[in-house]
Formats: structure tokens, C-alpha cells, sequence
């Protein structure tokens, strides 16, 4: 059947409209091509050269990096690497990247900063930090150490756990260490309460510390029995270094804040023995603390003399009161035949270059002057992170046997 003449011509038209259509598309294309090396598509702004930091070299130094292209000076702030501050300013390079290379510095974890044009900075390529009270570090680990090193051995838990205060009025939280197995057993577990120092907080331990770390190589190889380490925040508002501690309730001046051992007596050991697998006897508990951790600890152990078997002070001893007043407020405990008696360890360590050594030898000539037995070991060094992660190599093997 033919299509009458006025519907023939409609068509006809129709095609040679697509055909015009399709001709001007194409030339339109040839024209607006893209280039054949287009410039890559930036989301969030531009995202400058590639930087690798902080960098561990085989020979176990380390090169921090850092893209600061308006920078008039960049600097490292790392108190735990040694070495003379004056090598630690960065030198502007290849696309406005700041770089300096240390080391080689011994095996271990390190907290730093990087200070541009005075303004402190975490470095924005790691994605390793270790919190403290206040602020948050940058974290390098240089392998190479036996006894911390994240290998070969079976590892235990880390849980970062919240609890209601009722002594505080407020959530808190404190990291908890279960070792390899746990999960999977049923037994009964000695637990270790293990305290940080001033400016720091519940993190500190493992992660600058590298606590858990520690306990696994030391229960892999037989030299720890397997515990439960409880490692709770010390702080209970924000700290000072150099304030005076607010005045009691009646006006006299305040030999210390006991916030932290009224949350930790009322609400952290109670929640521990009812939510893990611990056991409760006094030979199956312990405590130990560094620097403001120790003087803590202290406090803790000698208002509950029969609790605890295993009491470890690093950097450490009475000062966070008055030593005379302290030893008043403690003199039933200090003269409790039950609380020597049952006391299988009072170890203090600290260095022969730390401010807090005086201090420290005052809190073992008052033990020994009432009948205690203290061990005293005095290392090489400071007040470091160096010397507490040892310290606990050297504690935790000595509890629980």
C-alpha cells in the first residue's frame, strides 16, 4: 500500500532533519574533545605532591616530613628522641616539603609534634597517634625490639571500655587487657591495675607504652603468667603542671585531689570484678603506677593494705602530698603486721637522671623505717617513656608467682 503524497513528503523531511542533526552533533564533538592528558579531578582542594612520613629507615633512622608551603620555619617537637634540639628544625625542599632525618634511634615507640611557624601539628600523613589529657601526638614506631615489637606471638585484646561514675557523675573510660584466650576460656584471671602518669590518659599505656605488646611477648614465653591489666584514666579534670590543688572543704590547703581514688575504688574495681573473669584474693591482684600513676598507687594500696600483694612505683613515690602529713594519714596501715605480712612485693624503680629520684628515695627510707621490705632499683636514664616500658618488662614477670 503507498503512503498518500502528504504523508511521503513528512518524512522525508523528518530524515533529513536527523541527518543535519546528527552531522552538527558530530562536528561539535570533534570539536570540544578533550585533552588528550586531562588534569586529575581534586575533591576536597588541591592535594600537592606525595609525602611519605614519618619514614623508618633499615638503619633505624627516621625522616618527618610535611607539605608547608607558606611555612616560614617548621620544627620536631619529640621530647623522647634524643638527640640536641637544634637538629630537629626541617629544611624546606622539592614542592614546598619540609624535611629532617634523625637517628639511628633506638628501638621503641616516640610521640611527636611538628611545630609550624610556632603552631604545634600532628603530622597530617601518619594515621598513628597516642593521646594524652590534653592534646593528641603523632606516633613513630622503630622495630627492632624484642620484648615490644607487634610479632611473633599470639596477641590478647585491648578494649577501650565506658563506665558510669557515681563518684565522678559522669561517663569515664579505661582501656582493658585481656591476654591470648581469653575469650575462648573459662578461667579465672589475675588482674593488674596498671596507672599512667601527669598530662597523660588511658591510652597512654598502650599506645605510647606499648603495654599490651609487652605482656603478650612475656606470656608467650612463659615469663609472665597470664593476667587481666586494667588501665584506667588517672586524671579526673583538667591538669596543671605547677598548680597548687584546690583547698579542702574546711579551707586548709589540699595535700592532693582524692577524686581519682573514690572513682577508683567505688566504681573502676567494682566494675571490673563484675564484668570480667578476675580473681579476687589479694595474692591475685596488683597495682603499679608511673610518676603521678606511683604516688597514686601508693595511695591507693596503703588505704586497702590487704588488698593488694604486688605494689610497683616507677618515677615515683610520695609527693603529690605532703610525706609527713601522708605518713600520718597512713600509720595503721604503715604498722599493720597482716598488710607486711601478705605484701609479696614493694618495687620502685626510676632513673639516675630523673627529677623525681630524691623523691623516690625518701618513699623507700620511710617503708624501710616501718618494717617494709622495698626493693629499690635504680636505672640509666630519665623521666621517659624509655624507661617505663622497661620498668614494666621487669615488674610484670615478679607478680602472681
Amino acid at each position: 500500500m503507498s503512503l498518500p503524497r502528504f504523508w511521503l513528503a513528512k518524512l522525508l523531511f523528518a530524515a533529513v532533519t536527523v541527518v543535519a542533526i546528527s552531522a552538527d552533533a558530530l562536528a561539535q564533538e570533534k570539536t570540544e574533545q578533550p585533552p588528550a592528558n586531562p588534569p586529575p579531578r581534586r575533591f576536597g582542594g588541591p592535594r600537592g605532591p606525595f609525602v611519605l612520613s614519618p619514614e623508618v629507615h633499615e638503619d633505624r633512622r627516621v625522616s618527618f616530613r610535611i607539605h608547608a608551603p607558606k611555612a616560614d620555619e617548621v620544627r620536631l617537637n619529640a621530647g623522647d628522641i634524643p638527640g640536641d634540639p637544634g637538629e630537629r628544625v626541617l629544611k624546606k625542599g622539592e614542592n614546598d616539603v619540609w624535611e629532617v632525618t634523625l637517628g639511628p634511634i633506638d628501638p621503641g615507640a616516640y610521640r611527636y609534634t611538628i611545630e609550624v611557624d610556632g603552631v604545634n601539628v600532628v603530622d597530617p600523613k601518619n594515621q598513628s597517634v597516642s593521646e594524652s589529657n590534653g592534646n593528641v601526638w603523632s606516633l613513630v614506631h622503630v622495630p627492632g625490639s624484642d620484648f615490644m615489637d607487634a610479632k611473633g606471638v599470639p596477641h590478647g585484646a585491648v578494649a577501650r571500655v565506658h563506665y558510669d561514675s557515681t563518684a565522678l557523675g559522669r561517663t569515664r573510660r579505661m582501656h582493658v587487657y585481656t591476654p591470648p584466650g581469653y575469650e575462648t576460656s573459662d578461667d579465672k584471671y589475675p588482674v593488674f591495675y596498671l596507672l599512667h602518669g601527669a598530662g597523660d590518659c588511658d591510652d597512654s599505656w598502650t599506645s605510647v607504652g606499648r603495654a599490651n605488646f609487652i605482656l603478650d611477648h612475656l606470656i608467650a614465653s612463659g615469663n609472665a603468667k597470664p593476667m587481666i591489666v586494667v588501665m584506667p584514666a588517672g586524671h579526673t579534670g583538667p591538669f596543671s603542671f605547677g598548680a597548687p590543688p584546690p583547698p579542702s572543704s574546711d579551707g586548709r590547703p589540699s595535700l592532693g585531689n582524692n577524686a581519682f581514688e573514690d572513682d577508683f575504688a567505688k566504681d573502676v574495681r567494682p566494675y571490673i570484678e563484675r564484668n570480667y573473669r578476675v580473681l579476687t584474693d589479694r595474692k591475685d591482684r596488683a597495682i603499679a603506677g608511673l610518676s603521678m600513676g606511683g604516688a597514686q598507687t601508693l595511695n591507693v594500696a596503703l588505704k586497702n593494705i590487704d588488698d593488694y600483694a604486688y605494689v610497683g612505683v616507677f618515677s615515683s613515690g610520695v609527693f603529690l602530698r605532703n610525706t609527713e602529713e601522708w605518713e600520718k594519714e597512713n600509720a595503721a596501715a604503715l604498722a599493720s603486721a597482716s598488710g607486711k605480712e601478705g605484701l609479696k612485693l614493694l618495687w620502685l624503680n626510676t632513673g639516675m637522671d630523673d627529677f623525681l629520684m630524691p623523691r623516690t628515695k625518701e618513699t623507700v627510707e620511710l617503708f624501710k623505717k616501718h618494717g617494709f621490705n622495698p626493693v629499690f632499683v635504680e636505672s640509666t636514664g630519665g623521666h621517659t617513656w624509655i624507661n617505663w616500658r622497661n620498668y614494666l618488662n621487669e615488674f610484670a614477670p615478679q607478680l602472681f608467682q
